[in-house]
């Protein structure tokens, strides 16, 4: 045999091994809990039974030895001659860990090592040795299955270098297509602008694929956590179990393998500092097991992860405590800190509540490295705890680091791009309004947005473009208002252009040190574009500890305890026909696109369009909400039609309105009930009685659905 077939035929082993051996923990952590699984237990079996075999086939005989040992081991328990216990699974569990470590060996050297077995297998006799007797034959009813693995007709292996290459070439086609695009604009060429059109949907839909082969579900990531759990539980006196939903939920796999530590951490953190020992919880009236629950799913092109444990919650005061202990605050600073700004300081670097270090934790290390690590990968965490009941996570993640869409905005003559991600809402101010509304206090910039203090940041003044002034009777100000882990904050510029999916490219070592730029990219102009980083502008909100800084906190924190607490809904707001005002809950509304005339397409009778590789229908919402009779025609036209994207279930559904107005946030306090079906009520925004739509109901139309199920059926 060829040495580089060899050579291959090593690594698909190494790669199928440690596949198997990650299942096989995932079982052993079921059979745990549930030891009279007969169909578990058969699968781990088969799993030992596989690494026997095939080691012996490639001559690893320490891996042959261990596994033929486990495989006794199992035998006995399969033929109820050895009683399941914690002791049989935590040895079990040290077999993994060894196989794990002797394979990383083969992968370096070629060979194993010849003393890394040496006590787990002195463990794994002993066990056998407290059995009744030893079967002459353990493994006879799997003694003819085949010894190899054998890979399955319909996938097969990429190196993930391969995959990298492929999105970086997908990225420099995106870029070409915007390039293609903007001479279509200026040419006023169509027959140019037709061939921009259909390069762009090719585009977009190789990015989709492309994307699509790079995706892994987090359920990989959260397969290591029942194993944490238990062993940090059992080394804690605590009892623990774990809880997973959403384990299907996709990533780009450069996110899958960015959030492995901060998630660890997390967990390390609820079991070390949340979930209480068993006497303390029979005490307070919990059951004595503590639960962690991990949930993921997508909301609004977003990925979004909690992380929530059962425990005591956290002691603002305790955190008061250690941070002025730590010197990590003033005790001037702490007297006007509300609850929700100290628990925010488990964040700081340096931080902890522990007087001694332990295992898990108490060095000051952990979940500022969790902040950090996030918000490197474009990630934000916010965290909510109620004492005695508990502490929640709560992670929102990009699905992809290297397309990403992005506001456009022109600030002091130079263009940037915003990641939508820390998008919260757009605020345009006219000259006049703009000054009666931004306040100062103590030559801090503030705007009152519903009640509530907005601090500002003016981009010009940030960057040194321009000096601030006061807009003029015909000027007006644009308020960017972005999301960060302190609380939202407005961003100033001098104008909002567009949104358009960017290329992110990474800053050269010269720029790296600027905290206000998280990257760069090439606009269809050739130009190139920084890209702000959210987090670091977050940072010139709350700027040192200097007197007035103080004092301006506290009026501003003073200030808005006094006002109501906000409870409105975020909602869209569209137009249908000449002026019949409409709205949607912005949290139904995933994307918002445009399409020419001439893209739409017909399935029978209905209208569709072909959008990231689904047939994906059109539902003329004037049609469905004010019927005449006659059915919906697009007209032919270079103006774009604007569509609302609602997703249910992984399929996208289109709702052609006439224009998008604006986004609103209203108390969703109904004054008319609705009057008929799709239609929610009524409500006053903007002094304009506007009609609330329920998306659910008007895509769950008989109507709907009977010509959805002929598209599905062609």
């Amino acid at each position: 045999m060829a040495a580089n077939d060899n050579n291959d035929i090593i690594q698909e082993f190494l790669a199928e091994t440690r596949e198997n051996m990650d299942q096989m923990e995932r079982d052993l952590m079921v059979w745990e809990k549930q030891p009279g699984d007969r169909e578990t237990l058969d699968r781990i079996f088969r799993a030992v039974h596989t690494l026997k075999g095939t080691c012996g086939f490639l001559s690893f005989s320490k891996l042959e030895g261990i596994a033929h040992q486990a495989e006794n081991l199992l035998s006995h328990v399969r033929e109820q001659k050895r009683a399941v216990d914690p002791k049989v699974v935590t040895v079990l569990l040290q077999v993994l860990d060894a196989v794990r470590r002797n394979l990383s060996k083969i992968e370096r050297t070629g060979s194993e090592d010849p003393q890394i077995f040496g006590s787990v297998l002195a463990e794994l006799q002993t066990l056998q040795s407290e059995t009744t007797e030893t079967p002459a034959n353990a493994v006879l009813e799997l003694e003819e299955e085949s010894p190899r693995a054998t890979a399955t007709e319909n996938s097969l292996r990429v190196e993930v270098g391969l995959l990298d290459r492929l999105m970086n070439l997908v990225g420099e086609l995106v870029l070409t297509r915007n390039q293609i695009s903007q001479i279509g604009i200026s040419e006023e060429n169509p027959s140019l602008t037709s061939a921009s059109q259909k390069l762009s949907h090719i585009t977009s839909e190789l990015q989709a694929s492309i994307m699509k082969t790079r995706l892994q579900p987090i359920g990989n990531v959260w397969s290591k956590f029942p194993r944490l759990v238990r062993d940090a539980a059992m080394a804690g006196g605590k009892k623990i179990r774990i809880e997973m939903t959403g384990q299907q939920t996709e990533l780009d796999k450069s996110i899958i393998e960015a959030i492995k530590d901060p998630l660890t951490h997390l967990i390390r953190n609820c079991i070390d500092h949340g979930i209480e020992i068993p006497e303390r919880r029979m005490a307070a009236g919990k059951p004595e097991e503590g639960v962690i629950r991990l949930k993921a799913f997508h909301e609004g092109g977003l990925v979004l992860v909690e992380i929530s444990d059962d425990g005591a919650g956290i002691r603002p005061e305790l955190i008061r405590e250690a941070a002025l202990r730590r010197g990590l605050i003033t005790t001037a600073k702490a007297d006007v800190m509300t609850d929700h700004d100290l628990i925010q300081l488990i964040f700081v670097p340096g931080f902890s509540t522990a007087r001694e270090v332990t295992m898990l934790s108490g060095r000051g290390v952990g979940m500022d490295v969790v902040k950090t690590n996030l918000e490197r990968i474009s990630g934000t965490i916010d965290v909510i705890s109620t004492l005695g009941e508990g502490t929640q996570f709560k992670i929102k993640l990009p699905l992809t680091l290297a397309i990403i869409p992005a506001l456009l905005v022109k600030s002091g003559g130079e263009r940037f791009a915003i990641p939508q991600l820390s998008l919260l809402e757009l605020i345009r101010l006219d000259g006049a309004k703009a000054e009666q509304k931004i306040e100062w206090i103590d030559d801090v910039p503030v705007y009152r947005l519903r009640g509530r203090l907005l601090p500002l940041v003016y981009l010009n003044e940030e960057l040194k473009l321009a000096k601030r002034h006061e807009p003029g009777p015909e000027e007006s100000v644009n308020i960017i208002v972005l999301e960060s882990h302190n609380g939202p904050f407005g961003l100033i510029v001098d104008e909002v252009r567009d949104t358009e999916e960017i290329v992110v490219k990474p800053l050269g070592r010269q720029l790296k040190s600027l905290s206000v730029f998280a990257g760069a990219t090439i606009m269809g102009d050739g130009g190139v574009v920084l890209i702000l980083d959210v987090m670091g502008l977050a940072q010139k909100v709350r700027p040192g500890e200097t007197v007035e800084q103080r004092q301006a906190q506290k009026r501003a924190r003073a200030e808005e305890a006094a006002t109501p607490v906000d409870t409105g809904e975020n909602l869209l707001l569209f137009q249908l026909g000449d002026s019949s005002r409409w709205a949607v809950e912005l949290s139904d509304v995933t994307r918002l696109e445009e399409f020419y005339a001439h893209e739409i397409e017909r399935a029978g009778t209905v209208p569709v369009v072909q959008y990231r590789g689904q047939i994906m229908l059109l539902m003329p919402l004037q049609q469905l909400l004010m019927p005449t009779g006659e059915r919906w025609q697009p007209e032919f036209s270079a103006d774009k039609l604007q569509v609302i994207v609602h997703s249910r279930n992984g399929v996208c559904y289109g709702l052609l309105v006439d224009r998008i107005i604006d986004i609103a946030r209203e108390p969703l306090v109904l004054q008319r009930q609705k009057s008929s079906v799709g239609v929610l009520g009524s409500i006053v925004i903007q002094r304009q009685v506007t009609q609330i739509i329920d998306i659910e109901t008007l895509v769950k139309l008989g109507t709907v659905a009977e010509e959805i199920d002929g598209i599905r059926k062609n």
